[in-house]
């Protein structure tokens, strides 16, 4: 007997929240891979492990929040304790071995492919634990094709968000990116979810798990709360807030000798710091001298006496 499935049966509340917390999670996971990529001076196994983290714990909260709104009208669901808790440390797993990698091997055309399709493939398995941790009175199947386009469009988002982690500077810019990658993670949540049919038994029977509310609305404070301390770090960073940070402020504009920035004409900038002095070393201040109204010539105070001298150009004046 077949199931009738429904994915949405709070409408549209689950699947927006479950892509604010997909961007959410993105969006810290970018700002700090960022930081740690692009500022020399930071402690970049921390930086990465929090990117990491961020961006597995938005990813399974999403998935999670989703699976709330999923029922099955012949039958009740419950969910496996152990497998909702593997699935979480498999997404934390995953993307901190991709982000790890490229960190480490840069952002060449090889590693970006080589980590992203194990990320992805990764992501993809974290979905699929996560829904073999479904208990009801029937079985769950799946579509081989559309399961397949999941498994493909887990791939394409998470090469992107690598991509998008070691190319992307900007504050803007990482807001952009973290939304295109919640539209792909919660695109290919959905796309799986597609693939699924339910064969019901013909008895009812007893299983063991938690329910939607019992088990995954608890389960959810830890991630969710983990992404606010997250968010609150990224907050009170000056260099993640603003956006670019150390690597394009004014140190970073110096040369290698701490030599001005030149201007797109080659010249060097005026600043008041490189501007030349007139006064030789040591020698005492001097006041700016006073225009007499005739060319070529100024008063000036000597220092051992207080008459004023003589126009430039004429005899010194004898000794008396």
């Amino acid at each position: 007997m077949q199931g009738t499935v429904d994915g949405f049966s709070y409408g549209l509340v689950t699947p927006v929240t479950a892509y604010v917390m997909a961007c959410l999670g993105a969006a810290l996971g970018l700002r700090c891979i960022t930081r740690s990529l692009r500022n020399e001076q930071s402690w970049k196994p921390g930086w990465l492990a929090l990117g990491a983290t961020s961006i597995g714990c938005g990813i399974w909260t999403m998935h999670f929040i989703a699976m709330i709104g999923f029922q099955v009208e012949e039958s009740r669901l419950r969910y496996d304790v152990g497998l909702t808790i593997l699935s979480l440390g498999v997404a934390i797993l995953v993307v901190g071995l991709g982000v790890f990698a490229v960190g480490r091997y840069g952002a060449s055309t090889k590693a970006l492919l080589a980590a992203g399709t194990f990320t992805g493939l990764g992501v993809a398995v974290m979905h699929y634990v996560g829904m073999a941790a479904i208990r009801l009175n029937g079985s769950l199947r799946y579509d081989a094709v559309t399961v397949g386009l999941s498994v493909a469009i887990a791939i394409v988002a998470a090469t992107a968000a690598l991509w998008a982690a070691v190319t992307i500077r900007g504050f803007l810019a990482s807001l952009g990116a973290s939304l295109i990658m919640g539209i792909a993670v919660t695109g290919m949540h959905y796309t799986g979810m597609a693939a699924v049919s339910v064969h019901l038994h013909s008895k009812g029977g007893s299983w063991a798990g938690g329910s939607a509310y019992s088990l995954l609305l608890p389960m959810l404070i830890g991630p969710v709360i983990f992404l606010v301390l997250a968010g609150v770090v990224v907050m009170f960073d000056p260099l993640l807030v603003l956006g670019d940070g150390d690597w394009s402020g004014p140190a970073a504009r110096r040369g290698p000798s701490g030599a001005p920035s030149r201007t797109r004409s080659g010249a060097p900038s005026r600043t008041p710091s490189s501007a030349p002095s007139r006064a030789p070393s040591g020698a005492p201040y001097r006041a700016p001298a006073r225009w007499s109204g005739q060319p070529d010539s100024y008063f000036e105070a000597p220092a051992d006496t207080g008459r004023r001298t003589h126009n430039r150009g004429s005899s010194p004046p004898r000794p008396r």
